[in-house]
């Protein structure tokens, strides 16, 4: 494992990828459910993190919605078909966990969906600020309920790239 901490819009964000080269995690500063900054592997430049570094400045700069990465996620098979299904959620769109919940085939289960998403390892590039509670309304995000409105407002055009730099 190895990491690099780059600057974004919404603060430091921590990429650790593999060997291999795929990205594991992303990681935002007081994000909730981050490990302990020992389990990331040795700290290098952000070389062996190009691709990831030049499509997030494309997301940040909003010349992208789509990320083409390859992904190095750990979890549980049910986690890994919720962040899959979270990849599915088109940018500037929602979904409820119900919902998530229904595409999965497993309609009683939007709270084993939403515990799943709060622990999405690649926040972002994994889109899981893009899940709502039933109600419409903000509901738990790793990074911040004040982090997931922005990257919302953000991605439907209510807030520029250059607003974000002043949360």
């Amino acid at each position: 494992m190895q990491h690099t901490v780059i600057d974004s819009p919404y603060g430091p964000l921590t990429l650790v990828g593999d060997q291999d080269g795929g990205l594991s995690c992303l990681y935002m500063e007081n994000q909730r459910h981050r490990p302990d900054q020992s389990r990331f592997g040795e700290l290098v430049d952000t070389r062996p993190f190009s691709a990831v570094v030049e499509q997030l400045d494309e997301y940040f700069a909003g010349q992208r919605t789509e990320f083409d990465l390859p992904l190095a996620m750990r979890g549980t098979p049910f986690q890994l078909s919720v962040w899959h299904a979270l990849t599915e959620i088109p940018y500037g769109e929602t979904a409820t966990y119900g919902e998530l919940a229904q595409l999965l085939g497993k309609p009683g289960a939007s709270r084993a969906v939403g515990l799943a998403n709060g622990k999405n390892p690649i926040g972002i590039i994994v889109p899981c600020h893009r899940v709502i509670g039933s109600t419409g309304d903000l509901t738990g995000y790793g990074g911040g309920l004040e982090r997931k409105r922005a990257l919302l407002e953000f991605e439907s055009g209510r807030l520029t790239g250059v607003q974000t730099a002043l949360l």
